[in-house]
């Protein structure tokens, strides 16, 4: 016989045969992967965003099908994700508080002192290594990193000043991340309600220094905490700020916002 042939046909048949004994040991030593978890990895929204802390959906997925995360754990599903899953893990009805981004800085372009002109890399990260344009060490730098890092859409700039669309807001948390001066937080939203209230200032110091380089800037008169009407307004330090356990309760918001005499007490509606 050919010897060239030989060689195929040998070559061939050993191949067939690790292939075999592959199959059979792929069966043997497979580990079952626990069904439930393609079922909540459904219910997860799928934009792999990273926001719960974990490598991906589907890490997640597995985490709390193990019982090492909560069903509520992905920020970006809210209730409706973790009512599914919890269906899904016989658990009994979770109800998860869903939060949305705020903005502590509501000063335009134009409302704040600027001192300087800036020339360097147009990002708030870079801008405020040399402290940026404004003489406000508080506020918002206005190069809008919060906008590239939201994956959502929820961020637009208006006038050199971060909003939020609170119906695209799923409350991840990326902006939170890229925001150098920590004025972004992600507080408790009521959907049903419709909007949220938040003080539009960041800045800690004394009415005259805030004056000196903001016009809108909060000046501490505590107008806003002596108007609320169950004390969801209070002062920290120099600051008014509000008590979000407290705040869905009050009944008077229009009145709050009125009786501002810097108007930094804002709400925002869904359209």
């Amino acid at each position: 016989m050919n010897p060239i042939l030989v060689s195929v046909l040998s070559m061939g048949l050993l191949a067939l045969a690790f292939a075999a004994i592959l199959a059979v040991v792929n069966r043997k030593l497979a580990v079952q992967e626990d069904p439930r978890v393609e079922a909540v990895l459904e219910a997860l929204p799928g934009a792999n965003c990273g926001a719960c802390g974990f490598a991906s959906c589907r890490d997640m997925a597995e985490r709390i099908v193990k019982g090492d995360a909560e069903p509520g754990a992905c920020p970006v599903g809210g209730t409706e994700s973790a009512r599914r899953i919890a269906e899904i893990l016989g658990l009994g009805e979770v109800e998860v508080v869903e939060k949305v981004a705020v903005v502590h800085c509501g000063a335009t372009s134009e409302q704040k002192v600027k001192v300087a002109e800036y020339r360097g890399v147009k990002t708030c990260s870079a801008a405020n290594l040399l402290g940026g344009e404004y003489a406000c060490r508080y506020g918002c730098l206005g190069y809008g990193d919060c906008v590239r890092a939201c994956g959502f859409g929820a961020i637009y700039m208006a006038d050199g000043r971060p909003k939020v669309d609170v119906e695209r807001c799923t409350g991840c948390g990326k902006c939170v991340q890229a925001c150098p001066r920590g004025i972004i937080t992600l507080e408790p939203y009521d959907r049903k309600r419709g909007e949220t209230i938040f003080v539009a200032c960041n800045n800690p110091d004394r009415a005259p220094a805030v004056r000196r380089v903001c016009e809108v800037g909060c000046i501490g008169c505590r107008m806003c905490a002596r108007t609320s009407d169950n004390g969801a307004f209070y002062m920290d330090g120099n600051l008014a700020k509000v008590d979000y356990g407290k705040v869905y309760e009050s009944g008077n918001w229009d009145e709050v916002v009125e009786k501002c005499p810097r108007k930094i007490i804002r709400m925002e509606r869904a359209a």
